[in-house]
Formats: C-alpha cells, sequence, structure tokens
C-alpha cells in the first residue's frame, strides 16, 4: 500500500516519519509526496517529516496555531525545526510566529509562488491576475479541495459566477505525468476555462530543503 495515499494527506496530515538525522520539516500535507521524493532522491537521511492536515489549505486562519503546536510538540526532539509553509493566507501570523519560535520558513506567498520561482512568479503575477493555479496534489485532489468546497457539486450553476474573472487554468507540473495532465485539462474543462500546463518540477521548494 502507498504509504501516501491520498486518503492520509487530505485528512489527517502525515504521521512523524522519522528518519535517522536531527532536522524536522513541519510541512503542509499536500507537500508530503514533494518532500519524501526530493529527500529519497537527493539522500538527504538527516531529514524527519511530520504534515498538517493538507484540509487547511481552506482554513489558512487555523495554520499558525497548529504550527505552533507541532513546533513545540516536536522542538526537544530536534536540532533544526524547519515549516514547509509559505505565508499560505495567513496574513504574515505565520512568518511571524516563526520568527519568534526561531524556527525558517519558505519565503513567499504561497505553495504556487514557490513552485514557479519566487522571481518569476513575481514577473509574471501582475499578467495572470485571472489565472486559477493547481498543483499535483490539487489535480489528485480537485474533488476535495475545489468542487465540493466550493458546493459545485450541489449547485453547478454557481461555477460562473464563481470563476467570471478567471481566463485560465494553469497546471503547475511537479513531475511529468501524462495522466496527471490530462486530469487537470479535464479540471479546466468543468471550470470553463482556458488550458496551460508549466513543467515547475519543485521550484524553490527544493532549494529551501536543499539549505536545511
Amino acid at each position: 500500500m502507498d504509504p501516501l495515499s491520498d486518503t492520509t494527506l487530505t485528512r489527517d496530515g502525515l504521521s512523524l516519519d522519522r528518519a535517522t538525522g536531527k532536522v524536522l520539516v513541519i510541512a503542509c500535507g499536500a507537500l508530503a509526496r514533494e518532500i519524501i521524493a526530493l529527500r529519497d532522491a537527493n539522500g538527504w537521511d538527516h531529514i524527519a517529516l511530520t504534515c498538517l492536515p493538507a484540509i487547511l489549505h481552506n482554513h489558512p486562519e487555523r495554520i499558525t496555531d497548529a504550527v505552533r503546536a507541532a513546533v513545540k510538540e516536536h522542538r526537544a526532539a530536534y536540532e533544526t525545526i524547519f515549516v514547509a509553509y509559505a505565508d499560505c493566507g495567513t496574513g504574515g501570523t505565520l512568518q511571524t510566529a516563526c520568527a519568534e519560535m526561531g524556527v525558517e520558513i519558505i519565503r513567499g506567498p504561497h505553495c504556487y509562488a514557490f513552485f514557479e520561482g519566487l522571481d518569476r512568479f513575481a514577473d509574471i503575477s501582475e499578467d495572470e491576475f485571472d489565472a486559477f493555479y493547481l498543483t499535483d496534489f490539487l489535480v489528485r485532489q480537485f474533488d476535495a479541495f475545489v468542487w465540493r468546497p466550493m458546493g459545485l457539486d450541489r449547485h453547478p450553476e454557481l461555477r460562473d459566477m464563481y470563476f467570471a474573472h478567471y481566463r485560465k487554468l494553469v497546471y503547475q507540473a511537479q513531475t511529468d505525468d501524462p495522466a496527471l495532465t490530462e486530469k487537470a485539462r479535464a479540471c479546466a474543462d468543468r471550470l470553463g476555462l482556458a488550458f496551460e500546463r508549466r513543467f515547475t518540477g519543485y521550484g524553490d521548494l527544493e532549494t529551501a530543503l536543499r539549505g536545511v
């Protein structure tokens, strides 16, 4: 059985994945696959991982307290803790909390920016104010994180109101997976948006973890 099953990631987070080293990454559950893939590919055996529930993606007001609690729970067991979130809709409170706790955090407003690369995202953001972004995780979990939370399963007629100001769906692909690409294209069709795929890879997530 896949230890990173989608059910585990979307609701319950990922329980502590112990490594031999002394660095703990506290991450959004939506990044678990990517972080473990990077760790395994690069032989970063010093990194352990624990993930908070990815459903917090839809409740950013809860993220800061959840991260504080996770840091408090694990601080004594690790020499270094790194928080694999960006600001993620917390209005700066998460970055402030991390500074107060003395732990590092990924720079940037959200995961779409650091997957794209912060410099590139800053360059294109003014021209893409009408873009709706999906990552590998959100393509896999489109119904759980987009369609149903917005009530479109019950009221599909609301789609055109919600997305009236969007022009295209941009799929930021972390992996080169034709099946995911086709699923992302289907998501764009369901939302009535043009489709664009960009292979971003892991972007600044990899850079940040390499620094840990």
